[in-house]
């Protein structure tokens, strides 16, 4: 991932050039000027809606307008999802039809696609498995809006590959959100092909944390609506969520006596309780880490990558 000082400020130009007025127009974004400056790729600002071989077209989560990255965060277009479409397809024209496992990694609440890059690395390093890492602007949109967004990712991959999903915190409600509107639309296409979810410190109770802060007004403006829906929102919210028909594997952070959270008020991972983790029917593994540090710890690797080939967590 880039960056430098280039890439914040082709991060700046993308809103501080936008037309001024005709904001409603469709047309108004179209043909904007475009130099190939690195970016920093989204970090709360921008939410994936296409991926092809590496590259992304995102919405700004403020304007509402769209641009095209390569895999190095370049900038290749920017303005209508029209334009970026049709410059993806003289650069990519199709994806690539490689048949192997497509794996999903969905961060959490104020992280980006870039805390899952060391644990993408390591799946698929022995190349048996293509690794999609979702940027989503977490702090600023519903969880259901987050999950529309994975949808079109998703359904933009090639239509006969194996899918699994790896989400950290909460990335998995919005995974549960996604697998939930799926069925409602009793979309067999997509769900007939996913294999496995690994779910990496999820609030699949909802979050005792969220609850306790959200009582302070400034939560809410720095959370966002996701963050809100973890919390006070949570019954509003569960019953959009699914659990996946698919084998399922959760990894629960609980860390040794001594350092609980008051806000957490149980053993847990310092943000999420190993009872908040728990699905009904779902295999838990413990291990002894901090809720933040999840996908990048050793074991917790090893076991994402067993359970996405055998269905199971290895016994070590």
């Amino acid at each position: 991932m880039v960056a430098c000082p280039l890439g914040v400020r082709a991060e700046e130009d993308d809103v501080r050039n936008l037309p001024q007025s005709g904001d409603d127009d469709p047309a108004a974004f179209t043909n904007l000027p475009n130099l190939r400056l690195p970016t920093i790729g989204g970090k709360q600002f921008w939410t994936d809606h296409c991926w092809r071989n590496g590259w992304r077209i995102q919405q700004n989560a403020m304007t509402g307008h769209w641009r095209l990255l390569d895999p190095g965060n370049i900038r290749f277009a920017w303005g209508t999802r029209a334009a970026c479409e049709a410059e993806l397809a003289a650069c990519q024209p199709a994806a690539v039809q490689d048949h192997v496992e497509h794996v999903v990694l969905v961060h959490g609440l104020f992280r980006s696609a870039g805390s899952m890059q060391q644990l993408g690395e390591f799946l698929e390093e022995d190349q048996r498995r293509r690794i999609v890492c979702f940027e989503y602007a977490s702090t600023r949109g519903s969880i259901g809006e987050h999950a529309a967004a994975l949808r079109a990712v998703v359904e933009g991959l090639p239509s006969d590959v194996p899918l699994s999903f790896v989400g950290h915190s909460m990335g998995n409600i919005v995974i549960r959100h996604a697998v939930g509107d799926w069925e409602a639309a009793s979309d067999e296409q997509v769900l007939t092909r996913v294999r496995a979810v690994v779910m990496l410190g999820p609030p699949n109770q909802g979050a005792a944390i969220a609850r306790q802060l959200a009582k302070v007004e400034a939560y809410g403006w720095i959370a966002g609506k996701g963050g809100l829906e973890l919390g006070p929102q949570w019954d509003a919210l569960e019953p959009k969520l699914a659990v996946p028909q698919c084998p399922v594997g959760i990894i629960a952070g609980r860390l040794p006596d001594g350092f609980a959270n008051p806000l957490v008020g149980e053993v847990g991972d310092f943000v999420v309780s190993v009872e908040e983790t728990r699905l009904p029917g779902k295999a838990v593994l413990e291990v002894n880490q901090l809720h933040s540090l999840l996908m990048d710890d050793a074991t917790v690797q090893r076991a994402v990558k067993g359970f996405l080939e055998r269905q199971q967590f290895p016994k070590e």
